[in-house]
């Protein structure tokens, strides 16, 4: 029998003290080793007891949340999986510590007050398994965002996407769409939808929080939502996120469907959705995440006649997912995290000049034979009929959200 995961759970409230380890105790495979009220408690019960994974509230007095995982992290990292309230302080505050090394985070209950935590159970006890694994694993650079006010972006012409580029995450998701998206420049020509798996209630201040750390326009998705160039749609939280052909434009379209490999969100979704609506001009891209959600979808995409990419094992916080997609078959590609806004930028990301295009061509040796022939059509844009189509497809359009 393996060893037990040692758990140090760190929460202000005497309740959850005696909630959170009686939850744990369900699995064999944790053992709460000690339990504190604060950051100050924390760190000297970690020398201690030497836990394997921590449970931070990040709402504490004397030494909050935020403190105590910043010098976790900078005396002896630890895998810490945070708790926090679903309050838009609460959020603002996640998503920062999750930037500082954080694994992932697990949102209390509205009445945990009252001792009810049974929802968040065995998502939990999931967690805190995934977050040992993960134990040792670099997470990508922090991509820092200023609370100063940001210049205003620029309003930018209206116009289709030149691709539709699905993304499907999990757990590892924030930092390492955070570091993806700010190397994106604002003049990039394809639309991006994400699927990230996270609570309702997240999503929202998640958008927000890429917004303001990269040239791209960032929004939580509503149906509705044209596909633009140099949109991202992040999909809400409990919602299934799908893409609609329509004659005002291509959409976004929002739905309440049950989940899907027991997520809603789901990627599986998502994917299905964009291969059947972009075929040829669809661009699947599963990252770090546990389960296999996704995997399926981006084996539509692939037989659609689109690009898949899956982001390699090593770089991921947790590989699951798309370890599922790569070992059926279904990864055009395998690309580590640094360099996948790169592959994006450099294949989908600026008007398709012969000269683009003839790069793309040389580069494109593992792209399926109905993607290559895509690229070579596009070669022959000096042809009267693709210079129709050319001009149809960058007439601007309307940018307003429904």
């Amino acid at each position: 029998m393996s060893e037990r995961i040692r758990v140090l759970v760190v929460d202000d409230s005497a309740l959850m003290r005696k909630l959170i380890p009686a939850i744990l105790a369900r699995d064999s495979s944790i053992e709460v080793v000690g339990t504190a009220m604060d950051g100050a408690f924390a760190l000297k019960k970690i020398e201690e007891l030497r836990p394997d994974v921590v449970t931070l509230d990040l709402e504490m007095p004397r030494m909050d949340g935020m403190e105590t995982l910043r010098l976790i992290m900078r005396r002896a990292p630890l895998p810490v999986i945070l708790f926090s309230t679903h309050s838009k302080e609460g959020g603002y505050s996640t998503f920062k510590a999750l930037a500082l090394g954080a694994v992932d985070f697990v949102a209390k209950p509205k009445d945990a007050a009252a001792g009810r935590l049974e929802e968040i159970a065995d998502q939990l006890i999931a967690k805190i398994k995934v977050a040992k694994r993960a134990a040792g694993r670099k997470l990508p650079p922090a991509v820092i965002v200023d609370d100063s006010p940001l210049p205003k972006k620029g309003i930018r012409t209206a116009l289709p996407p030149r691709r539709v580029i699905a993304i499907g995450i999990s757990t590892g998701g924030p930092n390492a769409l955070q570091y993806v998206l700010s190397q994106i420049p604002a003049d990039f020509q394809s639309t991006i939808l994400i699927v990230q798996h996270m609570p309702e209630g997240f999503t929202e201040m998640f958008a927000k929080r890429l917004d303001e750390c990269c040239a791209l326009e960032v929004h939580e998705a509503r149906s509705g939502d044209l596909l633009l160039a140099g949109r991202v749609l992040i999909c809400p939280g409990n919602r299934h996120i799908m893409v609609r052909r329509m004659p005002r434009g291509d959409m976004a379209v929002l739905s309440d469907g049950p989940p899907v490999n027991g997520h809603r969100p789901s990627a599986d979704v998502l994917f299905h959705s964009v291969a059947q609506e972009f075929g040829l001009t669809a661009v699947g891209v599963l990252m770090t995440g546990m389960g296999d959600d996704g995997s399926e979808g981006l084996g539509a995409i692939k037989a659609a006649g689109g690009m898949t990419m899956a982001q390699s094992e090593d770089t991921c916080v947790v590989s699951g997912m798309p370890r599922a997609a790569i070992l059926k078959g279904y990864a055009n590609k395998i690309i580590p995290l640094d360099g996948v806004a790169a592959f994006l930028v450099q294949h989908y990301g600026a008007e398709r000049s012969g000269t683009e295009r003839i790069a793309v061509g040389q580069g494109a040796t593992e792209k399926t034979e109905k993607h290559d022939k895509l690229e070579k059509n596009d070669k022959h844009d000096k042809s009267e009929k693709n210079d129709k189509n050319e001009k149809i497809e960058r007439t601007p359009v309307s940018s307003q959200r429904s």
